[in-house]
């Protein structure tokens, strides 16, 4: 069995502008995800939905060893990572086919294998 990440980049700025009923489409959707992991066979070990990268903290450590802390995303961009899915799995193309379900317009899902280390 192998885990992977299913990691949800998004516009953070659209979801804060969605009215209630157009984010209950959006956990409909993930709740139809859920559904057809458990369907066929994957099993969703964890996961959870990110609050927004404006509540970030940065640790960067620079080349001569000096750390800072710094407020906000890693990356400025549109697109942050929103939230995630830990999930195992023996099948990637069955895993990837299933999210489908999530990749709607224009939106993008990343599946990664983990390493196996330890949390």
């Amino acid at each position: 069995m192998t885990t992977y990440a299913v990691l949800l980049p998004g516009d953070e700025a659209q979801w804060e502008a969605a009215t209630p009923s157009e984010r209950e489409r959006v956990y409909g959707v993930h709740r139809e995800f859920a559904e057809a992991l458990a369907a066929r066979g994957h099993r969703v070990t964890g996961g959870a939905e990110l609050t927004h990268s404006r509540e970030a903290r940065v640790l960067r450590t620079s080349a001569s060893g000096q750390q800072t802390v710094t407020d906000g995303p890693y990356a400025e961009s549109v697109e942050q990572l929103t939230g995630f899915y830990v999930v195992e799995s023996e099948d990637l193309d069955d895993l990837l086919d299933v999210c489908r379900i999530l990749g709607h317009g224009e939106s993008a899902v990343e599946v990664r294998a983990t390493t196996g280390g330890a949390a």
